[in-house]
């Protein structure tokens, strides 16, 4: 990386702070303090207090929630960890107080943040473009595939609006088919999932495009598995994965996808803004840009799809200190907290008459995301009466047409069982189940 005037990083912050009100000695107060503290609980705690105890309990301390509220919806929008929130206010700082340095000094370190977003998902920073948020991915990938009249793309009925609508157009605009795999709306196996994407591939069959963390049951589609079916018959695999970074420990070698999109707003605490696209190298030529400027035709890898124009650097910087603050916890034990508290609702919530839950019990084929349905009672009246009583937000997910409407609960790892279980109370409440 070209460092400007060969000023590192932290000579760059030094700099900016100058003449502030912040200092670097508080700045490092603010985060290394911080990250010391993560650090000393990791030594202190080895294993995880399952489901709760007090290495949790004090991460939730470096969330700065209002008295009382509780975010239970990151499938919506995830909160801002301390640090990451520090680090967005200091470089957009520099706008306010320097606006050269915005442009001069702030985009060099684009390509920083590229390779840790690489390493964080196990690809090359020539996989990775820069993004927005998911659906501008999808939208570059489908838009920049050469497709003809006739050629099929394999979807399921939950997608959600920022994936199929992509393709929808491309439905109007170049004569593909879009085929919709009649896979069960609740399957408890991945052999059902495989085998009906397997019996749906015709001969004009090009891409099989899902949802990796399904926003509407929570179901989490076994990639690795469908990725081998889809590389076996010659197909491409695009995964639509809002939820996937910083809920799950994300290795893009080892799923062995083409194309993956997400968004480190939900789960992983960055800022909205800023989105993840990765593009398996063997693929890369398959697909054009679509926003480009000068360069475009030189740009090297996955950032010939970045879209170019001028962007907030700050945001960047942001994504950097999220990875940071995931990396020091550790992705693999944000992985386990997650699940073992979507697993204790769902072991809770399958003890109360009445509730149908629509996520597999499987944690192969779930996560941070939980869906229920209750006969007797209004899945809005459930997400009013938390709000109400507990300042608990959650959220209605589906249709009722299509028989998928019902009540979504995220698990973050800032929230324990007492929170769970405000949740399985609401429920008790509304059916006439209390104790």
């Amino acid at each position: 990386m070209n460092q400007p005037s060969g000023i590192t990083r932290r000579e760059f912050a030094k700099r900016l702070l100058a003449g502030s009100a912040v200092s670097v000695s508080a700045l490092e107060t603010l985060n290394a303090g911080i990250y010391q503290k993560i650090t000393s609980l990791n030594q202190k705690y080895l294993e995880d207090e399952a489901p709760d105890g007090v290495y949790w309990e004090e991460i939730r301390h470096l969330y700065d929630f209002e008295s009382r509220f509780i975010m239970m919806n990151n499938g919506t929008l995830g909160p801002m960890p301390k640090p990451v929130f520090n680090t967005l206010m200091r470089y957009f700082r520099v706008q306010m107080s320097n606006p050269y340095d915005s442009y001069n000094f702030l985009p060099t370190f684009r390509e920083s943040v590229r390779e840790k977003l690489a390493r964080f998902i196990h690809a090359s920073p020539d996989e990775v473009a820069l993004t927005t948020n998911t659906t501008e991915g999808i939208n570059l990938v489908v838009n920049g595939l050469d497709l003809e009249k006739g050629d099929e793309v394999l979807v399921t009925s939950l997608e959600h609006p920022g994936h199929i609508n992509p393709w929808r157009l491309k439905e109007k605009r170049a004569g593909i088919k879009i085929t919709e795999v009649p896979m069960p709306l609740f399957p408890k196996t991945t052999e059902e999932i495989v085998a009906a994407f397997a019996a749906a591939i015709t001969p004009r069959t090009k891409i099989i495009s899902i949802s990796h963390t399904v926003f509407i049951t929570g179901l989490i589609m076994p990639l690795k598995e469908l990725s081998r079916l889809a590389h076996d018959r010659g197909l491409l695999l695009l995964a639509d994965s809002a939820h996937g970074i910083g809920m799950l420990d994300l290795d893009m070698k080892e799923l062995g996808i083409d194309f993956f999109m997400s968004s480190p707003y939900k789960w992983l605490g960055a800022p909205t803004g800023v989105g993840l696209l990765y593009v398996r190298k063997e693929v890369l030529d398959r697909v054009w840009p679509t926003i480009v400027s000068s360069g475009w035709d030189t740009a090297s890898g996955a950032r010939k799809l970045d879209p170019q124009g001028q962007r907030s650097d700050a945001i960047l910087f942001a994504l950097d200190e999220a990875l940071n603050f995931q990396n020091r916890i550790g992705k693999s034990r944000i992985e386990r907290r997650i699940k073992v508290l979507a697993g204790h609702l769902k072991q809770e919530l399958a003890k109360i008459p009445g509730v149908k839950i629509h996520t597999p019990l499987d944690p192969y084929l779930s996560a941070g995301l939980t869906s229920f349905s209750m006969t007797g009672a209004e899945a809005s009246k459930l997400v009013d009466y938390l709000r109400e009583k507990h300042n608990l937000v959650v959220r209605t997910t589906g249709s009722k047409e299509a028989g998928t409407y019902g009540v979504r609960v995220s698990t973050p790892i800032y929230i324990s069982t007492k929170e769970v279980d405000l949740v399985v109370e609401g429920v008790r409440t509304l059916l006439g189940h209390t104790a």
